[in-house]
Parts: C-alpha cells; sequence; structure tokens
C-alpha cells in the first residue's frame, strides 16, 4: 500500500471529503470512482477521502464502492438530496466535493478546485459541464446552462463543493426538494459568502464531464413531456419523486 494510499485511508484530520451520491450506478461508478482517484493526484499534499452514499440501490453499487476503498453509507429513502445529505453527515474533511456518480473530473479541474479554496476567499461553488458526445442538442443545452450557471453563479449538482462548516451552517441541501436542491443550496450559501465577504465561485478553466445517458433511455416525447409539465407546475413537481421522475424511476 503506497503512502498516498494510507493518506487517503487513514488520515484523522482531511483537507476534502468527496461525496457521491449513487443510487443503482454499477454501470458507471467504476469509471467514476476511477476517475475520481486519478484526479485526486491534482491535490497535492492534501488528504482526502471517498464517501460513497448508496441510495438504497438493488445492483452492486455498494460492492463497488467498497472494492474502491470508499467509505460506503447507507439512505434508504431514494432523495438526492437526503443521499447527499448522508453524505457528508460521515465525512470529516475541512471541505465538501458532492460529484454525480454519471460524471468524471480531470487532475485539471481538481487543480482549480485547489486553487480556488487555497486562495481563502471562496466558501463553495461549482463547475461547468460537458458531455462526451457530437448531439447539438445536449451541446446547445450545456453550453445554455454554463452561461447560466457562470452569471447568476449556480452550481450543477453534478460538482458541488463547499466549506464544510458553511454546509453546516446553512444546513444542507434541502429535503423537501427532489430536484434542483443544489440551486437551492447555491442561494444560501451565495447569501452567507455576502455576508462573510467571501465568493461563490464557478470553475469554468476545465469543465465536469458527465454523461449524456438520459437522451437515450428517454425519448424526446417523454422529455418534452416532463419539462411541460415542469413549466406548469414546477413547485409541485419539485417535492415528489414521482414528479421528477427521470432522476427517480430507476431505468438505468
Amino acid at each position: 500500500m503506497g503512502a498516498h494510499h494510507r493518506a487517503f485511508q487513514e488520515a484523522s484530520r482531511l483537507k476534502l471529503s468527496v461525496v457521491v451520491p449513487a443510487f443503482n450506478e454499477e454501470r458507471l461508478l467504476v469509471a467514476t470512482l476511477d476517475s475520481i482517484k486519478a484526479a485526486a493526484q491534482g491535490l497535492g499534499d492534501w488528504n482526502w477521502e471517498l464517501v460513497v452514499c448508496d441510495n438504497n440501490s438493488t445492483d452492486r453499487t455498494a460492492e463497488i464502492a467498497r472494492a474502491a476503498g470508499a467509505k460506503v453509507v447507507f439512505e434508504p429513502h431514494n432523495q438526492i438530496s437526503r443521499a447527499r445529505n448522508t453524505g457528508a453527515a460521515a465525512a470529516t474533511g475541512e471541505w465538501l466535493l458532492f460529484v454525480d456518480a454519471d460524471s468524471t473530473p480531470s487532475r485539471a479541474l481538481f487543480e482549480d478546485l485547489r486553487e480556488a479554496i487555497d486562495s481563502d476567499r471562496v466558501i463553495g461553488g461549482g463547475s461547468t459541464m460537458a458531455a462526451d458526445t457530437n448531439a447539438l442538442s445536449v451541446r446547445l443545452a450545456l453550453g445554455f446552462w454554463n452561461a447560466v450557471s457562470r452569471s447568476l453563479r449556480w452550481a450543477a449538482g453534478a460538482f458541488v463543493y463547499c466549506e464544510t462548516a458553511a454546509f453546516r451552517r446553512v444546513g444542507g441541501f434541502s429535503e423537501e426538494l427532489y430536484a434542483s436542491e443544489e440551486l437551492d443550496l447555491s442561494q444560501r450559501l451565495k447569501r452567507l459568502a455576502r455576508e462573510e465577504g467571501r465568493e461563490f465561485r464557478i470553475l469554468h478553466r476545465h469543465a465536469l464531464l458527465t454523461s449524456d445517458s438520459k437522451r437515450h433511455l428517454y425519448s424526446t416525447r417523454e422529455l418534452a413531456g416532463f419539462f411541460g409539465r415542469f413549466l406548469l407546475h414546477p413547485s409541485r413537481m419539485l417535492r415528489s419523486a414521482k414528479g421528477c421522475s427521470p432522476w427517480y424511476d430507476g431505468r438505468r
């Protein structure tokens, strides 16, 4: 066992906890965890840990996470905000980084993350997004999202980082929401940042690579129907798993 791996497993005072919420993600989780461990070289001499929250999976998600050396915790209620909060409750790092189980961060992105935290000006933030596809619809959607994310300083849920003390102070992710909980957290962290003379920073030099699997799992008609219902009843839909079915129906 190498020195870096021992530090990863045994450090008593950790700088960063990487929290991965996962619901039936056996197909993509190996690549995600491998990419996180490789990207962590960009953290330099920081001690860090990997925490996977198994969100009531019925596949090999927990087994895969343990084999990768992660600390695995269980959350029985299928809800992304609860899974992230349960993972954060088990984390011991001074900073938290939430990475979705279908995303693969790079070493360069982790180097940017370290630079932001080391500046002592940042309370938290997110990253711009990219997908490994030539599909015009996906590229246009991500381009639009990235512009909104940077201008409004909204973190995408696939990559959210923040100081652990600040996360606890604002109450973590809202468990009233089944989607858009990252935008709600962004707003609360931005308010705290203003109070403390700090900033909420969206990293943009090296985008997070994320899966466009939903484009293949759902028809255009299904996705159009979902977004149409969302536009008509956003508050009601965001507060139920049924309303946010693309994230909770188990289709993988």
